[in-house]
This record gives structure tokens, C-alpha cells and sequence, in this order.
């Protein structure tokens, strides 16, 4: 039986067969060298010439937010309705790893793994920012409603659950899945080429991956360097708040070092001794943060807003994702657009990391929690921040009823200012921030190690550590080089690295498809399936 199908998949590539050893490292010969150079050269050129480095970045996002918004939105339209259609497809019964492979973490842990990587400092930033600024008109309102009126509101949660729902998860779910199907299943690297087996066969192997992987690292290391400079912004000014530190840029560059530091320590302890404790820290505090404000804020308003959000979501998701003839063009440039970009750019990141830490799953199984389950906390989350915020402008309470938003990272922290036990509910807020920006960072350096030590799992801990210095060195330089505009350059990175990757993304999902149908005759075949 297992003659009837020929497994076309298979290659003699043995992943870091061609990577080189200086002082003891494990490198691959064309990526390392390459994005090492181009990251270094950035950091460098955006601390000596900052103002040219910012014109630069803000004249690429615009020019790509102009020209190409229709393909952004396009494009994840095309990873949700995909990422459906594997849930109910019988492909869903291959499991990651092989039929008999079993999962390496509980279900609880991988949860919390895959949702602190997905988010978490996001998650922070937004849930209060996002849905104000949408109510009151601060940057546009969905569709041109009339700001601060009753269908703004619901429409505020509605484009609030949009940015964090089934599109982000969708992207994130593609290449993860790739990622874990070709180097579990296939026995490829884990790395970004291995996904592009089915179109390039051996020549994967060449320059043409070289190039992928490259993009990958790109991508990966601004996409970051966005959520690490989000996370300094709100840690800043969390602390300025409850300490009257200040919040500028060198309270920031500070919190940058501190972070950095700590990350160091989580990189030398591993992924089950740093990444997988701390993520279990991450969820524990946001659960308490989370449940507090539910029970301790305007609780009644809060369950309402839940099925405000669910419902505008669903009725309006359709609307939302239209990429053509949009009256509310500058609304969707300055917000979807963005974000589209941002979860692309943190895709092969979080991608990666969630293939890492999935083996063992079915495929129905991967993409029904990386997809559903995330989607339905976010509501949770969003409606409870986002709600108790909105219930305080409707109710003329605290800073943000009086003055709106005057500072998007200090926005949260308005809103705690209004409920009980306001300076803890801050402080575990400020820590919930750092821990997520810790563990991105650690996620982020051991992805970006295994991509550049040619899909190697077991490189040596000196090149993580390379990458957790570079991560908060960009983070650094964008914070720098933006000045009074930091949010304005970190939004443009993201924007710029975004564009590539998206077009890659579009070709591993076909690569995808067309490898999980393939695995299925020959499961068939072999009388396992």
C-alpha cells in the first residue's frame, strides 16, 4: 500500500548543512551574515542620523499605505477563509509530528504560550486607546458615523474586535501550520523556506530561500521592535503615573536595557525554564487584571458591551473587510491598514513559535484553538477594557471623559485611575507589560536563531543572545530616532516589513494546501488515515 502514492516531499537537506562554525557558533553561511549586517547597519545609521531615519520611514509607510491597502486587506481576507475551510476540510486529521505523535506541552501551558507570543503587549496598549479613539472621533470613526453617539460605540468595539480577531489569528495560524507540517511531518528545517518545498523543490535549499529567510528575519526583527517600542511607551508612562518618573526617551531607553537584561536571564534558562514559566506568569496576572476590572468596574456595562462587541463584529466583519471603495478610506488606512501590516510582520515570529511548541496536535485541533480560542478571550478582554472605558466617558468620569485621548500609552492607566485599588491595579498593569515584553523578546531570539542557524533548534545559546541584544537595540533606535513622533516611526517599520512578506505569505499558503492534500493520499494510502 505505501507504494501507491510517492511522497514527493522529501529531500536529503539536513537542517545547518551548510552553516559555518566561527568561535564556536552555528551559522548559517548567506542569512546570518546578511540580517546581522542590515540590522547593525540600521540601529547605527537611525542613531546617527535620526531625522533623515525618520522622513525615510514615514515617507515608506505612506507610499505603501497608499498604493497598497486593497492588497493588505485582500490578502487576510484570503488567510481567514482558509483557515475556515481547514477546520472542516478532512485534511484536519493529519496530526503535526506524525498519527502517533503526542503533545510535548499541557493544553494550559500551550495556550498560554501561543496567546503571550500572539499579543500580550498589545493587548495592554490598545484595549483602552483603541475603542476610545474610535467613540470619539480621535482618529476617524468606522464608516464616517458621527463621533460620540450611540453607533459609534458599538461600532468602536466592533473595529476594536475586528483588529484582534479572526484576522491577526488567521495570519499567524498559516505560518505556524506550514512551519509545523513540512519540518514535523517532512522532517525539513524550521525555518521559513521549508514552506516553499512544493514550488521550488531542492532549489528551496539555494539563494532562492536564502532570500525567503532573510525577508523572514526582516520582518521578524521590526514587527517586534514595533510591540517592544509599544511596551516601553506604556511602561514609561505607567511609571510616571504612579512614581512621577517622567516617560521620555530615556525613561524609555531605560526600561529598554532593564527589559533587555531580564530577557538575557530567560534566554540562558531555556524555553521550559523562561519562555513557558513566564508565560504562565503572563496569564495568570491578566486573568487577575481581567477578572478585577469585570467585578470591580461597571459590571452590568460590561457584560452589555461583550455582546456589543460580539455582535457588531459578526454583523459588520464583512463591511470591514471590503478593500474597495471605502468611504471611510482614511479611517481604514490609518488603523487596518496598519495593523494588517503589523500582524504580518509579526507573523513568521509568532508563526514560528507556535509551530515550536505544537507538535503533537491534529491539524483541526492547531488551527481551531491558534484561530477560535484567542479570538474569544480577546473579546473578553476588549470588551471589559474597552467597555469600562466607554462607560466612564458616557458617565463624564476621569481624564479621558474631560480631555480625551492625550496620550495613547497612558490611556489604560486613565481608565484604572476610576476604579478601586487604582495604584495596585496600575502596578500589576505596568508588570503584566514588562513580563509580555520579556517573553516577546525571548520568543522573538529564539525564532530568529533557528532561521539563521538554518533551521537548527539546538544552536548555541551565544547567537540567542546576539538577537535579544539586537532586538532592544532597534527598539531603542526607533524610540530615538522618532523623538516626540516615536509611535509614528515604530508604525512605519512595521508598515515597511510588512509589504514583502505578505506577498510570501500568499504563496505558502498555496504551498500549504497543496502539501496537506498530498499527506492526506499518502496517509490513505498507507492505510493510516
Amino acid at each position: 500500500m505505501g507504494d501507491v502514492v510517492k511522497d514527493e516531499y522529501q529531500t536529503d537537506y539536513v537542517a545547518g548543512q551548510d552553516n559555518i562554525s566561527p568561535f564556536g557558533l552555528d551559522l548559517h553561511a548567506p542569512v546570518f551574515p546578511i540580517t546581522a549586517i542590515m540590522v547593525v547597519v540600521f540601529v547605527i545609521g537611525t542613531l546617527m542620523f535620526p531625522e533623515a531615519a525618520k522622513a525615510l520611514l514615514d515617507g515608506a509607510k505612506l507610499d505603501i499605505i497608499a498604493t497598497f491597502d486593497w492588497f493588505f486587506l485582500l490578502s487576510a481576507n484570503i488567510f481567514v477563509i482558509v483557515c475556515l475551510a481547514l477546520i472542516v476540510m478532512p485534511v484536519g486529521k493529519i496530526r503535526l509530528g506524525g498519527m502517533d505523535a503526542k503533545p510535548e506541552f499541557s493544553t494550559m501551558s500551550w495556550f498560554a504560550m501561543l496567546f503571550a507570543a500572539g499579543m500580550g503587549i498589545g493587548l495592554m496598549f490598545w484595549a483602552v486607546a483603541e475603542p476610545v479613539a474610535y467613540y470619539t472621533g480621535w482618529y476617524g470613526t468606522p464608516f464616517n458615523v458621527a463621533a460620540n453617539t450611540p453607533e459609534a460605540r458599538d461600532l468602536a468595539m466592533g473595529a476594536t474586535m475586528y483588529h484582534w480577531g479572526l484576522h491577526p489569528w488567521a495570519v499567524y495560524s498559516i505560518v505556524a501550520l506550514s512551519l509545523a507540517f513540512f519540518s514535523f511531518n517532512k522532517g525539513m528545517p524550521l525555518t521559513i523556506r521549508s514552506a516553499f518545498f512544493p514550488l521550488l523543490k531542492d532549489k528551496v535549499w539555494g539563494w532562492p530561500g536564502h532570500i525567503i529567510d532573510i525577508l523572514a528575519v526582516v520582518a521578524t526583527i521590526f514587527g517586534l521592535a514595533t510591540s517592544l517600542g509599544f511596551g516601553a511607551q506604556q511602561a514609561a508612562s505607567g511609571f510616571n503615573y504612579l512614581f512621577d518618573t517622567g516617560s521620555g526617551i530615556n525613561v524609555q531607553m531605560a526600561i529598554i536595557v532593564g527589559v533587555t537584561a531580564v530577557a538575557l536571564m530567560s534566554v540562558l534558562r531555556g524555553l521550559d525554564g523562561g519562555v513557558k514559566i513566564l508565560s504562565n506568569i503572563n496569564m495568570s496576572l491578566a486573568a487577575i487584571l481581567l477578572f478585577f476590572i469585570i467585578f470591580a468596574g461597571p459590571t452590568m456595562s460590561i457584560l452589555e458591551t461583550l455582546w456589543v462587541t460580539t455582535s457588531s463584529y459578526v454583523a459588520n466583519i464583512v463591511s470591514f473587510s471590503n478593500p474597495f471603495g471605502r468611504e471611510d478610506e482614511a479611517w481604514m488606512r490609518g488603523w487596518t491598514v496598519f495593523y494588517w501590516a503589523w500582524w504580518i510582520s509579526w507573523s513568521p515570529f509568532v508563526g514560528m513559535f507556535i509551530a515550536r511548541v505544537s507538535k503533537g496536535r491534529t491539524v483541526r485541533e492547531f488551527v481551531t484553538a491558534v484561530l477560535i480560542i484567542p479570538t474569544l478571550i480577546t473579546s473578553v478582554w476588549m470588551s471589559s477594557f474597552g467597555g469600562a472605558a466607554l462607560e466612564q466617558l458616557n458617565q463624564g468620569i476621569g481624564a479621558l471623559a474631560e480631555n480625551g485621548i492625550t496620550e495613547v500609552s497612558l490611556a489604560t492607566f486613565q481608565m484604572f485611575a476610576n476604579l478601586p485599588f487604582t495604584g495596585i491595579l496600575s502596578f500589576i498593569g505596568i508588570i503584566l507589560v514588562l513580563v509580555f515584553f520579556i517573553t516577546s523578546s525571548d520568543s522573538g531570539s529564539l525564532v530568529i536563531d533557528s532561521i539563521t542557524a538554518g533551521g537548527k533548534t539546538d544552536a548555541p545559546t551565544a547567537q540567542r543572545v546576539f538577537w535579544v541584544v539586537m532586538e532592544g537595540a532597534i527598539a531603542a533606535a526607533l524610540i530615538f530616532g522618532g523623538g516626540a513622533d516615536a509611535l509614528g516611526a515604530i508604525q512605519a517599520t512595521a508598515v515597511s516589513a510588512g509589504l514583502p512578506f505578505t506577498v510570501i505569505l500568499l504563496v505558502m499558503t498555496w504551498g500549504l494546501l497543496k502539501g496537506l492534500t498530498h499527506e492526506r493520499k499518502l496517509l490513505i494510502a498507507r492505510g493510516e488515515m
